[in-house]
């Protein structure tokens, strides 16, 4: 069996026992942020290390994905409540097919007003490990993910808003 399915069937089994919350390794709570960069939809070089000293908010996401849709109105509720305390949300696209005006479209009919960085050649879900989208990191000021949401975040669930606060509090 090749190795990338090994590790699939391996995240997969990590997943379902764990209850999609948190997966361990590299991209776990605790773990320091791999070194991710990207463009932005103007072409520009970002990156996170860039956000050292920021609670950051990356969401894995892609225009086909359903699921992703469906957060973005949570997600930009987040950005308009957190910003003006130091909270800086990412939306992260893994479009391999779009160009940067299909995803900027994408966004400005989706009200997504936080800034999206273009990663198709999904170097962010190589760097974080991670499952599918949408997922859904926190990570502090010191560049350690607070919290890793695998899937789409559910009307009611507090667990990300509560990471977001204690990051930003500095606990």
């Amino acid at each position: 069996m090749k190795t990338h399915v090994v590790r699939a069937v391996w995240l997969v089994a990590v997943v379902v026992a764990s209850g999609c919350k948190d997966v361990p390794g590299a991209s776990a709570a605790g773990a320091l942020a791999p070194a991710f960069a990207a463009q932005d939809l103007d072409g520009k070089p970002v990156a996170l290390a860039d956000l050292r000293g920021k609670v950051v908010v990356l969401n894995e996401w892609a225009t086909w994905c359903e699921p992703c849709r469906g957060e973005i109105p949570q997600l930009e509720a987040l950005h308009r409540q957190f910003a003006s305390q130091g909270l800086v949300m990412v939306g992260v696209s893994i479009d391999a097919f779009g160009t940067a005006s299909d995803v900027r479209d994408f966004a400005r009919e989706h009200d997504m007003t936080y800034p999206i960085w273009l990663d198709p050649d999904k170097h962010f879900a190589t760097q974080f490990v991670t499952v599918g989208v949408p997922e859904t990191f926190v990570i502090d000021r010191a560049g350690k993910i607070r919290r890793r949401q695998i899937g789409a975040l559910r009307e009611g669930d507090t667990t990300l808003v509560a990471a977001i606060r204690s990051a930003l509090a500095g606990h």
